[in-house]
Formats: C-alpha cells, structure tokens, sequence
C-alpha cells in the first residue's frame, strides 16, 4: 500500500527563482535515490515563499531513515539547506501534514 504524505516547506526572502532553477532537472543519482528508497510520486506546489509537497511513498519513515545516510541526498540537502528556511536533517519521526479531510 502507497503512503500519501503531505509537507510543507517555507523559501528563505529572495530563493524562489534559483529554488526553481535547481528543480528544473534534478539529477538521475537523486532520481535514482528516491525511488530506490520507495518513493513513486513527489509533487511541489509554491505560493509566494510556502511550498507544499505531496509524496506518494510505499514507507515514508523507511524512506526517511534510507536517505538520511544516502550520499546523494545528504549533497542534495546541502543545497536546499541554502534555499529553505528550515533544512531537513532527517532526524525525528516527521510524518507530514496531517490530513482534515478527504473527499471520498
């Protein structure tokens, strides 16, 4: 069964251009990455300096445990660590936004 997470990021003052730039094509080894480590779908969504993720993930704990160690991710951080106001060190038990509502 897939996992439907959804997060939410925020750009540091003056990052929404060069946090595109860098979106535009991500790297086949990060590519590589996130689907090795169970990820089928990732989506983002900006407002302004908000961004909103959705991932559609088979374990997103799993995941987040197998990029935390993962070489290219850990490179892959470094820069968005540049462009968001709060950088993700994979610690923790994150799961997401917390659904309200769904329509069925």
């Amino acid at each position: 069964m897939t996992q439907k997470i959804a997060l939410r990021t925020r750009l540091k003052p003056g990052k929404e251009a060069e946090y595109e730039r860098v979106h535009a094509r991500v790297s086949d080894e990060l590519d590589a990455a996130l689907r090795g480590a169970g990820v089928t779908a990732w989506n983002i969504w900006r407002s302004g300096r908000d961004l909103f993720h959705v991932v559609e993930v088979a374990d997103y704990q799993a995941m987040r445990r197998e990029l935390a160690t993962n070489p290219v991710n850990i490179e892959w951080q470094a820069v968005m660590s540049g462009l968001l106001e709060v950088e993700d060190d994979y610690s923790g038990d994150d799961m997401g936004l917390a659904k309200v509502w769904e329509l069925p």
